[in-house]
């Protein structure tokens, strides 16, 4: 063979090889990322084209498929879409987000665990359907967060809810206002579809945004339960104690100065710890924050959940709650104290806090997804706690805080969370943010306070003509979604 040919035929040769390492790359080490990739739109349409698993609460399915007689041949049905959205999320041709993304091996069919299943199916000659996946949602208490949620806010209002079981960090509430209705955009009508998405992105009010796990807010006054229970569980003061106080309070004479917004209760030089928390006095938790520093109090932040990103996978895109890292002067860690300067925190971490504080001081994971089950009903996975942090404060610390939590409902801020006949705990925050915008509003709570069955967090980010305080919008909405779960 002459040298130009031999030269030609190893170009060739090589040519061949770098084909079969890409074509061996993409149907083996890269299929899994691209066919999971969200814009995918060919393995969406075969999604379509098989009928998916079901998405439940109960025994009931929020999303399910039925028969769209057309060349996708099935079409994604969302039997309550308001209520549900900011969890199901929807089902697109090139695009899927919420469980709908999240649980999309299983809905479609394509989990491992039902390789058995699919194997019948094609030995039986039918179509495979694909797993269902069962929420942890209490049907009840989701429908009062939304009912009392949307009464609070107004129809052009902003908010959200979250309620945990805090022993076993079990989602049973999860809304956000406004929210969508998801069959507009599961349409096979593309165009009409590619409208109502357009619609929906560009409304100011944002309605496709779950701001239970995408929103991150000052948290303000509720923050408080955080620097309670650091001064608590270090040994700083004990809920007996009288802590420093003061009509107004400028941490080494700079910086802002911080007062009591009128609450004349926290005035005197020192006040009791109980009325600190009752009546919500900055003053007493800033200097708290000082007394304790910024070390110690981002730490208990973080066993709490604060700085990270891993705590809940069962929905995308959770935003990070975050307390800030870097060495600060006292005037900033005086407002780190009562949840201001560049601490923010999402309402599903707000729910965590009180959820562990009602726990004896342990985090447990917050869950949204009760089973994984075949088309069948068969469990595949069942629901297993799992503990984040055993001790995030210690069990006489969360035991403490809980006794101030209370006076705070029986004599206190927090009273419209009151229930007759239950001992419920709370904490209440109005959060200030400037440049002459209205504040936001929060109201945390668990019940019944010394076995508690439920934990809630409710964030009010605009409410419209209404006034802004954390009792007074949020706690009916914390007492809503209470009375439900304990009724």
């Amino acid at each position: 063979m002459n040298k130009p040919i031999r030269a030609v035929s190893i170009f060739c040769l090589l040519l061949f090889v770098a084909l079969m390492i890409n074509a061996t790359y993409l149907q083996f080490w890269a299929a899994d990322d691209l066919n999971n990739r969200p814009d995918n739109a060919r393995a969406t349409e075969a999604a379509f084209s098989r009928e998916r698993g079901d998405i439940l609460v109960g025994r009931k399915a929020i999303a399910t498929s039925v028969d769209s007689h057309d060349r996708y041949k099935y079409l994604r049905r969302y039997t309550e879409p308001y209520l549900y959205a900011p969890i199901t999320g929807y089902l697109q041709l090139n695009s899927q987000t919420g469980l709908e993304r999240s649980q999309n091996e299983i809905l479609s069919g394509e989990d491992p665990r039902l390789f058995v299943n699919r194997l019948v199916d094609l030995v039986r000659n039918e179509s495979n359907k694909g797993g269902n996946v069962s929420l942890t949602i209490d049907p009840d208490a989701q429908e009062a967060a939304y009912q009392s949620l949307e009464q609070a806010v107004g129809p052009d209002g902003e908010g959200a809810v979250v309620a945990i079981e805090p022993k076993t960090g079990k989602i049973l509430a999860m809304t956000s206002y406004p929210t969508y209705n998801p069959n507009q955009l599961a349409t096979h009508d593309f165009s009409a579809a590619g409208e109502n998405y357009k619609r929906l992105s560009n409304d100011d009010h944002e309605p496709l945004l779950n701001r239970a796990i995408q929103t991150r807010l000052f948290p303000g006054s509720t923050f408080k339960m955080v620097t309670a229970a650091a001064a608590l569980d270090t040994g700083l003061y004990t809920e007996d104690d009288m802590v420093p106080s003061g009509a107004t309070y400028q941490p080494n004479g700079v910086g802002n100065v911080i007062d009591n917004e009128g609450r004349y209760q926290c005035d005197p030089a020192k006040v009791s710890f109980a009325t600190a928390m009752e009546f919500s006095c900055n003053t007493a938790f800033a200097r708290m924050a000082v007394e304790l520093g910024e070390d110690r109090l981002r730490a208990t932040a973080e066993a709490f959940g604060f700085n990270s990103d891993d705590y809940f996978d069962d929905l995308p895109a959770t935003a990070e709650s975050v307390f800030p890292t870097e060495d600060l002067e006292d005037t900033f860690v005086a407002q780190t104290g009562f949840g201001q300067y560049t601490v923010q925190a999402t309402p599903l971490q707000m729910a965590m806090v009180a959820a562990a504080i009602a726990n004896n001081g342990t985090l447990m994971k917050p869950k949204l997804i009760d089973e994984i089950q075949s088309a069948d009903y068969e469990t595949l996975q069942p629901f297993e706690p799992e503990e984040l942090q055993h001790d995030a404060i210690s069990p006489k610390a969360a035991e403490q805080v809980t006794d101030l939590m209370v006076d705070t409902v029986n004599s206190g801020t927090a009273s419209p969370a009151a229930i007759p006949g239950v001992e419920v705990a709370g904490k209440t925050g109005t959060a200030q943010r400037g440049s002459g915008l209205p504040p936001y509003a929060w109201f945390t709570s668990f019940a019944p306070a010394g076995d508690a069955k439920v934990a809630v967090a409710v964030m009010i980010q605009s409410a419209p003509g209404k006034e802004i305080a954390g009792g007074l919008l949020g706690g009916p909405v914390a007492k809503a979604v209470m009375e439900a779960v304990l009724q």
